[in-house]
Parts: C-alpha cells; sequence; structure tokens
C-alpha cells in the first residue's frame, strides 16, 4: 500500500540537492556545548543569549551594552544557522539513502522524514527573517499600534496551533498602546509565540501591564522549559536545546531592532521573559499635543510609503515572515502568484484543493489565503464560515481568470478581496500589505 504524506513546498534545488549540501556543511559546524542550568539574565543589548563557558571573553559578553550585535556573534548565529538546517536534512537524507536501498519505508520513518524536511525549512525561513534584520537597512516607522488587541489577535490566529499542541495559554492583558513599527511588532509577537510554543513543557503564561515609574509597557511571558515533575532548583542538568534555538535567536535580535528591552531569566526549570516597550502612549498623549505628535507621525509615515509607491525593496519589506496559503489546481496560476509576492519576504505555501486547505489549517492558520475563483463551492464556503467565526478578519483573495476590478475586502458584500490574475503582478503586492495589516 502506497502511503502519501503532503511535504512542505521547497523551491530551487532538488530536495536531494539540498540534503547532500547541507550534510556536508554540517561536518564544519561544531555541535552546541551543553551548560549546566542556572540563573541568567540577558541584557537588553546582548545579542547571543548562551556564551561558551570556556570563553571569559564571551562570558563577559553577556553583559555588554553595545547597541548592535558584532560581527563575531553574527557568525555565531550564522553557524548555528547552519547547524539547524544541517542536521534534519542530514537525518532525511539517511532515511531516503535507506528508501532506495530497500524500495521500502513505513509509516513512523515517513513521518520522521517529513518532520526533518519541515525543521530544515523553519531553520532556514528564520535565516531569511535574521539576514532582514542583520542588513541594518531596515526603515523603521513609529506608529501608534494597540497592543493588546494586537497580541489578542495573534493568539487568535495561533489558537488553532496552541489547541492541537495541547497547551493552554492564560492571559492576563492590561489595555496598553505604544508608539513602535507595526511591521516589526507583528513580527515580534509571532516569534514569541514560535519559540514559546516549541520550548514550553506546561501552559504558557501571558501578563501584559505597565511598569510603575515611568511607565513602560511590560509583556511578560512565563513557562516550564522542563517537564514539571522533572523541576528541581538544584538541577545541575544541561539547558534544552530549544530554549536557545534559532527562535530565540529571532525574538532577541527583533526586539533588539525595535529597541524593546529583552530581559530572560532561566532558574530551577522555569523561563520567564519580559519585553519592555520604551515609548508607551499614557496620559499625555491624550492631550492635543500629544495627539498633534501622534497624527504628524502617521502623516510621515503615510508621506514616506506613497514616496515609495509600494515598490519592491530590499531595503524594506513589512511583511516579511508573514505565512500565505495558496489553493489552486493549476501550476500555471501558482506560479504567477509566487512570482508576484517573491520580493515580499513572504513564507508560502501551496495546496491544489479546498480539502487540502482544509487539512493544513487544522494544524495551525496562516495569515492569509489566496484562492482560485473556480474553487468555490459548499466546501469553501465551509472553510470560510469556520476560519471567520475564529479570526472575523481574516484574509481571503478571490483570483478571478476574466478582466475584473481590483477590490479590496472592505469594498465587497463577502468581504473577499478579489482580483484578475492579469492584474497580479501590479496590484497583489499592495493589496497584500493592505490586507494583512488590517486586522492588527
Amino acid at each position: 500500500m502506497r502511503i502519501w504524506i503532503p511535504f512542505p513546498r521547497i523551491t530551487g534545488w532538488t530536495f536531494e540537492d539540498r540534503a547532500m549540501t547541507m550534510a556536508t556543511a554540517a561536518n564544519d559546524y561544531a555541535s552546541a556545548s551543553k551548560q549546566p542550568e542556572v540563573t541568567r539574565r540577558t541584557h537588553p543589548r546582548m545579542a547571543m543569549s548562551s556564551p561558551p563557558p570556556a570563553s571569559n571573553t564571551s562570558a563577559n559578553a553577556a553583559n555588554d551594552v553595545s547597541g548592535e550585535p558584532s560581527r563575531a556573534q553574527w557568525a555565531e548565529i550564522v553557524q548555528q544557522l547552519g547547524a539547524e538546517i544541517a542536521g534534519p536534512l542530514s537525518a532525511a537524507l539517511e532515511r531516503i539513502h535507506h528508501l532506495v536501498n530497500t524500495g521500502q519505508i513505513d509509516r513512523q520513518s515517513l513521518r520522521a522524514l517529513r518532520e526533518s524536511v519541515t525543521q530544515a525549512r523553519e531553520a532556514g525561513m528564520i535565516g531569511q527573517q535574521l539576514a532582514r534584520l542583520a542588513s541594518g537597512r531596515l526603515r523603521l516607522s513609529r506608529e501608534r499600534m494597540h497592543l493588546t488587541q494586537i497580541l489578542r489577535s495573534v493568539l487568535a490566529q495561533r489558537s488553532r496551533e496552541t489547541q492541537a499542541r495541547g497547551i493552554q495559554v492564560r492571559q492576563v492583558l492590561k489595555s496598553v498602546e505604544v508608539m513602535t513599527d507595526g511591521s516589526l511588532l507583528f513580527a515580534l509577537l509571532n516569534a514569541l509565540m514560535d519559540w514559546a510554543l516549541s520550548s514550553t513543557h506546561s501552559s504558557i503564561d501571558l501578563r501584559l501591564d505597565l511598569s510603575p515609574w515611568p511607565p513602560k509597557a511590560r509583556l511578560v511571558c512565563r513557562f516550564a522549559h522542563r517537564p514539571l515533575d522533572l523541576i528541581d532548583a538544584s538541577s545541575t542538568s544541561g539547558m534544552p536545546l530549544a530554549l536557545n534555538s534559532l527562535a530565540w535567536r529571532l525574538v532577541e535580535q527583533t526586539a533588539i531592532t525595535m529597541g524593546v528591552l529583552p530581559l530572560r531569566e532561566d532558574e530551577a526549570g522555569i523561563t520567564v521573559l519580559t519585553l519592555e516597550f520604551p515609548h508607551t502612549v499614557g496620559e499625555e498623549l491624550d492631550s492635543a499635543e500629544g495627539a498633534a505628535e501622534a497624527d504628524l507621525a502617521r502623516e510621515l509615515e503615510l508621506e514616506r510609503r506613497q514616496e515609495r509607491g509600494y515598490l519592491p525593496s530590499s531595503n524594506s519589506k513589512p511583511l516579511a515572515g508573514s505565512h500565505l496559503l495558496i489553493i489552486s489546481e493549476r501550476r500555471e496560476l501558482r506560479t504567477q502568484i509566487q512570482n508576484s509576492v517573491q520580493h515580499m519576504g513572504l513564507i508560502i505555501d501551496i495546496v491544489a484543493s479546498v480539502s487540502e486547505a482544509t487539512q493544513f489549517c487544522l494544524e495551525g492558520l496562516p495569515h492569509g489565503i489566496i484562492f482560485e475563483h473556480s474553487l468555490r463551492g459548499p466546501e469553501f464556503e465551509m472553510l470560510l464560515a469556520d476560519l471567520r467565526r475564529e479570526v472575523p478578519h481574516f484574509c481571503f483573495i478571490e483570483v478571478l481568470d476574466a478582466q475584473h476590478l481590483t477590490q479590496l475586502s472592505t469594498a465587497t458584500a463577502d468581504g473577499l478581496a478579489r482580483i484578475s490574475r492579469f492584474h497580479l503582478t501590479d496590484a497583489l503586492p499592495s493589496m497584500l500589505m493592505f490586507e494583512l495589516s488590517k486586522g492588527h
């Protein structure tokens, strides 16, 4: 009996080319050393969270207050990136060789093969986001953002994933607004959830409040990084590798880029991360002067975007890391959609039918769905209603074959954005920027 399990799409090289290349590269990277578990505080400007214990210089770097990561620190991140890609691909290559030699593979091995490819793919996508942060060419905006609402939106978006993993997210959220870059704020909150979900052995506690004085927004994330029955204050076992993985690097570097203070404490099996935002909207911004300042910031940002004309830019990818699902039976349409948004730094998955999309969404929701018009029917309407029950402003974009006026979701009766395939190249990027940001 043949078993089919959909694999994540990897463009460019063939899977075996990538696997063999990264398996060779694995020999060039040293294994990450394990450390005894101790109470540890990560300084806001410390780019590396777990310096090698053998080096006094590295240990002192833990309290480095320099504004930007050093070349050596970025080199270590690149080294870790290579290792986290090479490791899973080496395991996958070994299973492929076994399949070639025997002509057989069981369900367990096939599942492990798929998981290895997924892990390598996720590491590669995190690497792309880290490269964007390391470029030093990001142009940050300063916008008034309702942190509480955006956090709740992210949690609603991730609710299926947390339920599938059996992880409870407990929230105590005070209403807080901050002045920050909206796209990076959304990226930071999603990166935080990625890291916490991959590291926790318990529920995840999120608390959002204000520091006493001066009042600054503080987002606190707390979870157990080892099984609760093994937590022991005197434990000297090594820190779990997931705690200092690339997912953590992305949280850390995104926060530093935004000027957000990340303070992490690991003690007795419990991890507590506090993110302190430097510019919190207080009562002073409710005054006429404060409101004028906020309006001016929004006007300047609008002028900057209009000057750019939303043209593709390697310096600024406001949607980088957002997850898009394409539903289309036709390869040429899928390729056309991908080519239209390839400069935007999006994470793209592809399925060929609504039933596959439904199965895909059971494991976790993307941030938006683009689908071809011919797939509309009762099954699609069920998927639409199901997703909108969880996320009322979920992004759906319908692609039509015929000439059609480009319509945003706010201009249609059913709330679906529509675009003709003839206008994908020139209009889809701007449409995505609006549709994916409207619910944040």
